[in-house]
């Protein structure tokens, strides 16, 4: 299966190229990946519609029975956003994690997403320094404290998970 965020970030790559309908994004990242990968119709028109629905794409007038869709100013800067993000990570050597990143913004108000953007790549960043850091210098003391650290935040992350599932059910 394959994240939702991971996705997006291709139909986003597929339309910064030029307009096209749901049919040739699904052929188009069936192409860059080689055929190793054809998204389905029942992931690509959902998130188009969503696309939409967020002013990221907007609808061109049908041509040839085709509905094509094309980068809004929004959708432009959606997608020149994350491939900076992805840039910068491959230049620090690092490996950005988008997919989890694109699947836990999907459904959050546009406006945040920047922020837990911003928040999760320091995090991660962080994490490749650390880890460079410790391969140089290796101290007991300090992998002591990211395991504390992690398994702390772990268990809030884990807290507020409830409290929202909670919330959702009532």
């Amino acid at each position: 299966m394959v994240p939702k965020g991971f996705l997006r970030y291709h139909v986003l790559e597929a339309l910064s190229q030029r307009p096209m309908s749901g049919s040739e994004i699904m052929n188009e990242i069936e192409n860059r990946t080689g055929g190793l990968w054809k998204p389905s119709p029942g992931s690509i028109y959902p998130l188009l519609a969503w696309l939409q629905d967020n002013s990221y794409i907007r609808e061109l007038p049908v041509e040839n029975g085709l509905k094509r869709y094309e980068l809004t100013e929004r959708g432009k800067a959606l997608y020149e956003e994350q491939k900076k993000i992805r840039q910068k990570v491959r230049e620090q050597g690092g490996f950005l994690p988008m997919p989890f990143i694109d699947s836990l913004l999907f459904k959050i108000p546009p406006e945040k997403t920047v922020e837990v953007r911003e928040a999760i790549q320091r995090l991660v960043m962080v994490f490749f320094q650390l880890g460079g850091a410790l391969q140089e210098k290796f101290s007991e003391e300090a992998l002591n404290d990211i395991i504390k650290i992690i398994d702390d935040t772990s268990k809030k992350l884990e807290e507020i998970n409830r409290k929202v599932r909670g919330s959702d059910h009532e």
